[in-house]
């Protein structure tokens, strides 16, 4: 730590104490050339991975978007709020988990994807409609079958 009054680098630390909460760490330093004493403070900065879309913009992660797109997805479907709190928290610690300095788009719509299969198969129909650009009928025919075996599959081994 530089000294901010000389900006000798070098500085002992004479005293470290934890903050009451628990998130800082308040530090005492010496300057070894000056002589003089400063504080400092030590916190844990967490931050989101920039989303890279299509078109190569870059953009900062806004759970609120996030949470925007499950509910309109989920628009008049019988799914409370805290499920779709629940896996907007999912898909948020997912991304922060993966420690990437950026991630691309298609890869939250992925996740977003995975948690409305669980949810709801109609809202994951919704949303993959829109973002898989379904084109015609066939489209929505071949993503409803998609859906539908595995549940076919389960009734046969139950």
């Amino acid at each position: 730590m530089k000294c901010p009054f000389c900006k000798h680098p070098d500085t002992q630390v004479i005293d470290s104490r934890e903050s009451e909460e628990g998130e800082s760490i308040r530090r005492r330093r010496r300057c070894l050339s000056c002589d003089k004493r400063f504080t400092t403070y030590e916190t844990v900065e967490l931050r989101m991975p920039q989303v890279v879309k299509q078109n190569g913009m870059r953009s900062e992660f806004d759970e609120q978007k996030l949470r925007t797109s499950f509910t309109r997805a989920l628009h008049k479907r019988p799914v409370s709020t805290e499920l779709v709190d629940a896996a907007v928290d999912h898909v948020t610690q997912k991304v922060f988990a993966l420690g990437e300095r950026e991630i691309g788009s298609r890869h939250i719509g992925e996740m977003v994807m995975k948690e409305l299969l669980k949810l709801d198969k109609v809202a994951y129909i919704r949303f993959a409609s829109v973002y898989k650009s379904f084109q015609d009928v066939g489209d929505f025919s071949d993503a409803i079958d998609a859906v539908s075996k595995p549940a076919v599959k389960r009734r046969k081994s139950d």
